[in-house]
C-alpha cells in the first residue's frame, strides 16, 4: 500500500464511507471533536490507522508514522487519543460499525429472512475485499486490547441471532434458533471472508476471482438446504 499521508482515503475510500464522520462508537475511545473540523481529523488519523496497523501490526506501528501518514500534526493526535492503545480500540470499533453499516445498508426491509442472510455476508465479503487490513487489526486485539475483541465478536453474533429470531417470528425460519446458531454462522461468515475476500489475491482487475455475489450465494444455499441428501 502507499505511505502516502492520504492513502487511507486514496486507496479505499473512508472506512465510514465518503464524508462522514467517526461512527458514534468510535467516539467511547476518542475525545469527541466539537467541530466539522474535528471530525474530520478524527476520521483521517482512524484511516490512517486502520493502514498503519495493518501493514505493520500494533507494536511496530508508531503515532508519529500514523499522524504523517493522515497528514496531521503530531500535538494534534492528543486532542484525539490518550495513547496508540486508545486510537487501537477506537479503531476496532470503528471498523465493526463500518462492518454494521454495510450490512445494514445492503438489507431492505421486505426482504426474506434467508435473503437477508445472503445480502449481509455478501455486503461483509466486500468490505473484507477492500479493507483487507481488518482481518489482522481485529484478531490482533484479541492480544492487544482482549475486550474489544470480545465485544467485537459478541455483538456481531447478537445482530445474527436477532435476525434469526425475527425470522423465526415470521414463520420463515424453524423456531429455536438462538445464540449457539449465530456462533456457527458467524464463524462461517469469517473463514469465508478469510478466504474469499482476502486470501483470494489473484489479478488486482478480477481476473480469475470468485464473484462474491456467487460465494455468498453457495453458503445461502448451504444454510437453506443443508449438506444431507434429500
Amino acid at each position: 500500500m502507499s505511505n502516502s499521508p492520504m492513502a487511507a482515503s486514496d486507496k479505499h475510500g473512508p472506512l465510514s464511507g465518503p464524508g462522514k464522520g467517526p461512527h458514534p462508537r468510535a467516539g467511547s475511545e476518542a475525545k469527541t471533536p466539537r467541530t466539522e473540523r474535528g471530525r474530520r481529523t478524527l476520521r483521517k488519523l482512524l484511516d490512517a490507522s486502520a493502514i498503519e496497523f495493518g501493514e505493520k501490526g500494533f507494536h511496530e506501528a508508531s503515532v508519529s508514522s500514523i499522524t504523517r501518514r493522515a497528514g496531521v500534526a503530531l500535538g494534534s493526535f492528543y486532542t484525539y487519543f490518550d495513547s496508540k492503545e486508545a486510537l487501537f480500540r477506537a479503531l476496532v470499533q470503528d471498523m465493526s460499525e463500518n462492518v454494521r453499516a454495510s450490512a445494514r445498508a445492503a438489507i431492505a426491509p421486505d426482504m426474506p429472512a434467508i435473503a437477508i442472510e445472503r445480502a449481509a455476508l455478501a455486503a461483509f465479503l466486500r468490505f473484507a475485499r477492500e479493507h483487507k487490513e481488518i482481518y489482522r487489526i481485529i484478531d490482533e486485539a484479541e492480544f492487544v486490547d482482549p475486550a474489544s475483541y470480545r465485544a467485537h465478536y459478541e455483538t456481531v453474533a447478537e445482530r445474527i441471532t436477532a435476525r434469526l429470531a425475527a425470522g423465526s417470528a415470521r414463520g420463515e425460519f424453524r423456531e429455536g434458533l438462538g445464540e449457539i446458531e449465530a456462533w456457527a454462522l458467524m464463524g462461517m461468515n469469517v473463514f469465508v471472508g478469510l478466504r474469499f475476500a482476502v486470501w483470494d489475491d489473484r489479478d488486482e482487475a478480477g481476473a480469475g476471482r470468485r464473484s462474491l455475489e456467487d460465494v455468498a450465494a453457495t453458503v445461502n444455499a448451504l444454510i437453506a438446504r443443508g449438506v444431507m441428501r434429500d
